[in-house]
C-alpha cells in the first residue's frame, strides 16, 4: 500500500494546478452547449487524443527525457490527469466551437491557450523542461489544431 501511495506522487510541487484545470475543462464540457460534438464524439474524441498524449508522453519524456512532471521517476496522479484529461479537454472545446469561417481565429486562440497552460506549469514547478522549450511546442499545436483535429472530427463524424 505505501508503495501504490508512493507512485501517485502526490506531493509533487505544483500538482493542484493541472488537476484544477482538468476540473474546470472537464466541468466545462459537462456544461457547454453541444454545437458540433455529441456525447459519443466526445467520448471518442477525449479517448484517441488521451492516447495520443500518452505516445507523445512516452517518446518526449520517457524516451528522449524532455520533460519530466513531479517525480520524472514515476507516472503520478498529476500527470495521468494532465496527459489524459487537459489536452483531450481542450481538444473537445475547440471541435465543438470549430466553424470553417473562424478556423484561424480558433486555432490561434486554442494555441495561446494550450502555451498557457504548458508555461504556467511549468512556471509553478510541476514540469521541469529538460532539453525543451516552449517555443517547440508551437508548431506541434499548430499542427494538432489546424490539420488533425478536424481531420478527426470528419473521421469520427456519423453522418449516413
Amino acid at each position: 500500500m505505501d508503495k501504490f501511495i508512493k507512485n501517485l506522487d502526490l506531493g509533487a510541487e505544483g500538482m493542484w494546478l493541472p488537476i484544477i484545470i482538468a476540473c474546470i475543462l472537464l466541468l466545462y464540457i459537462v456544461f457547454m452547449q453541444k454545437k458540433a460534438m455529441k456525447w459519443r464524439e466526445i467520448y471518442i474524441t477525449i479517448g484517441v487524443v488521451g492516447l495520443m498524449t500518452w505516445v507523445a508522453d512516452n517518446i518526449f519524456a520517457g524516451f528522449l527525457n524532455l520533460v519530466d512532471f513531479g517525480d520524472g521517476t514515476i507516472s503520478g496522479l498529476g500527470e495521468m490527469i494532465t496527459y489524459t484529461f487537459i489536452p483531450s479537454s481542450l481538444a473537445v472545446i475547440y471541435l465543438n466551437y470549430l466553424k470553417r469561417d473562424r478556423k484561424w481565429n480558433l486555432v490561434l486562440l486554442f494555441m495561446l491557450l494550450s502555451l498557457i497552460v504548458e508555461g504556467t506549469v511549468t512556471a509553478i514547478g510541476y514540469m521541469k523542461q529538460n532539453h525543451w522549450n516552449l517555443l517547440f511546442s508551437i508548431p506541434i499545436y499548430f499542427i494538432v489544431y489546424y490539420y488533425y483535429l478536424p481531420w478527426h472530427q470528419k473521421w469520427i463524424a456519423c453522418e449516413k
